[in-house]
């Protein structure tokens, strides 16, 4: 990787997933197949790769995992395959997280991207009319947060590569699919034209809104420090991720919380 995110995890691609250094702790990927994407695609009978991604939730070093669990953060890291789904490219369900028990929220999440290029998109409803909807284009180093309650995906905004990004989750993470799946996917579809450049098209199942696209920002009113690895923040100071878990802690934030500055809006 070009990037390098201070724990020592390795990509592999036969068969798609991980290994895990020295001092490391973290699972066998657990596999999304095409046919268990399919409802949220625009396509729902198109061809692609299969699986489609891998994905290890509860990942770390293992001095840290008592201090994790304490703490109810979970570190996931997915992988997504090159390639495409029919016209769209390879992406994750559409999704909004579930309420955790403990705090009474649907968590926020903080994307790091390791390899490729990504397209963090986000809306802030699940419903007929999705509020204000963004798209936000990552590099590897880049950090995106995605706030409480918003529905979400990630893309893979290169198709002749691979995608592989991490996520400070809430320990209690679960994932709510009912009202994106009843409107076939989120307010807006990404579809690659010929020359594999994205393309963005409303979804007519949702009020129309504009879409805003940019880059992450830097987030410095969560206090994220935007020159070290997300997992590295952790180890240096776990309260400047811990929001996560207790997104109360910036409840004011949250409502007027913008997650790119817009570089152009689409009708």
């Amino acid at each position: 990787m070009s990037f390098n995110p201070g724990l020592d995890v390795r990509i592999i691609s036969q068969p798609m997933g991980f290994r895990y250094g020295e001092g490391i702790f973290g699972p066998a990927p657990e596999y999304r197949s095409l046919d268990a994407i399919r409802p949220s695609l625009s396509d729902p009978a198109c061809d692609g790769p299969d699986p489609v991604y891998a994905i290890a939730m509860d990942v770390g070093k293992v001095a840290h995992r008592n201090r994790l669990k304490s703490r109810n953060l979970l570190f996931g890291v997915v992988t997504f395959a090159a390639g495409q789904l029919g016209d769209e490219p390879v992406r994750s369900q559409g999704h909004v997280h579930r309420v955790a028990p403990h705090s009474g929220w649907s968590p926020p999440e903080i994307f790091e991207i390791w390899e490729g290029q990504a397209v963090v998109y986000m809306q802030e409803f699940a419903a007929d009319d999705p509020g204000r909807c963004f798209a936000v284009v990552a590099d590897p180093g880049a950090v995106v947060v995605v706030p409480p309650g918003w529905a979400h995906a990630t893309l893979n905004a290169n198709p002749q590569q691979p995608l592989t990004f991490a996520a400070w989750c809430d320990r209690e993470y679960g994932f709510v699919y009912d009202e994106v799946r009843r409107r076939r996917g989120l307010a807006w579809y990404a579809q690659l034209t010929s020359n594999g450049q994205l393309e963005w098209q409303p979804n007519p199942r949702y009020v129309r809104r504009e879409l805003m696209v940019g880059r992450p920002r830097d987030y410095a009113e969560l206090g994220l420090d935007h020159r070290l690895p997300i997992y590295a923040q952790f180890e240096a100071a776990p309260s400047s991720v811990e929001w996560v878990s207790d997104p109360a802690r910036y409840t004011q934030q949250w409502k007027t919380f913008t997650p790119c500055y817009p570089e152009f809006r689409l009708k």
